[in-house]
């Protein structure tokens, strides 16, 4: 025997119908994805605080080499921001790291989501803005030790020692600053105030060496990331311009439409108005002439409705002379 299952599921219904958007609400809000966006702008404070950092190091460079003597507290200051980038830097690729390994698991099990796609996207965004930050970082610290190595070569020539560019070169590549001093006879204080800027460049090319190396390594693994994902980057870039243009074609189209359709409603109210003009019997129809007043009347009337409706419709849709 059959059973009725119509109270069941008028029941099963009726529970369904409780649950209101509220309920949805909270489910995706508590989801996944805010918990990314949430480490996506913790990422990137991180990588525009290294960023402001770079431009403190092109200043703390600058005031370092236009300095007469060595300034001792300039160069901590200096020290303590380099050392802030890299702390900053190794989280940030940390981070990026994390993110690239979730995804990889996600394609590894043949998933395939609106969730992912954006998450590829935002970790491939990031990855590009932090090697760039790096790539302008790196390219500070190569040029601060060109203009040191170019300061030491003009206070050799100074000091009466010549000195070739490769010949610099092996001597800034020993960990000893007394190469500079060799055949160089200090007789005066302005002679030993030389040598001591010399030791003291040579000493800060040693520690831009050092920092460039333990970064180097990083930076060239996110730039690897980097140029991997170039061509989906690429692809994406095309897409947006073209929704732009797209956006921009529909724009001008729905502006034609509703320039079309208010001439149209117009067209029809000024059709509407003759239509009833020449459907209203003829005054010949009507013998006296007291009938052939009032009917005269009754199409005044008639005309200034008409004529009314038509004034109504021009306030609305004003003609743009």
């Amino acid at each position: 025997m059959t059973k009725d299952r119509l109270a069941a599921l008028q029941a099963a219904q009726s529970d369904d119908d409780d649950v209101g958007p509220d309920d949805v609400n909270v489910a995706v809000e508590g989801g996944f994805m805010d918990e990314f966006f949430s480490e996506v702008e913790e990422i990137r404070e991180m990588i525009d605080k290294i960023q402001a950092n770079v431009e403190e190091v092109k200043k703390k460079h600058s005031a370092i080499l236009s300095a007469p003597q060595s300034d001792e507290k300039t160069k901590h200051e200096l020290e303590d921001l380099m050392a802030d980038i890299k702390k900053t830097a190794n989280k940030v690729r940390g981070k990026l790291k994390h993110i690239e390994q979730n995804i990889e698991q996600e394609e590894h099990s043949n998933k395939s989501s609106a969730d992912l796609r954006i998450r590829k996207t935002q970790h491939s965004t990031l990855s590009r803005k932090f090697v760039e930050v790096m790539t302008e970082y790196n390219r500070t610290q190569t040029d601060y030790r060109d203009r040191c190595k170019n300061r030491i070569l003009r206070q050799l020539e100074i000091t009466g020692r010549a000195t070739t560019d490769d010949e610099l070169e092996a001597m800034l590549e020993q960990d000893n600053p007394a190469v500079f001093t060799q055949g160089i006879i200090m007789e005066t204080q302005q002679a030993k105030q030389t040598l001591a800027d010399i030791e003291a460049r040579h000493a800060d090319i040693i520690k831009l060496e050092t920092s460039i190396r333990e970064l180097h390594d990083m930076f060239m693994d996110m730039a690897m990331l980097v140029e991997s994902q170039g061509e989906m980057i690429d692809r994406i870039e095309y897409h947006v311009e073209h929704a732009v243009d797209y956006v921009q074609t529909a724009t001008q189209d729905t502006k034609k439409a509703l320039k079309y359709q208010s001439k149209a409603r117009r067209d029809n109210q000024a059709k509407n108005m003759l239509h009833s003009c020449a459907c209203a019997p003829s005054l010949c129809g009507y013998n006296t002439r007291a009938q052939r007043i009032i009917h005269t009347q009754c199409i005044s009337f008639q005309l200034d409705y008409y004529i009314f409706k038509v004034i109504i419709v021009l306030n609305i849709f004003p003609l743009k002379l």
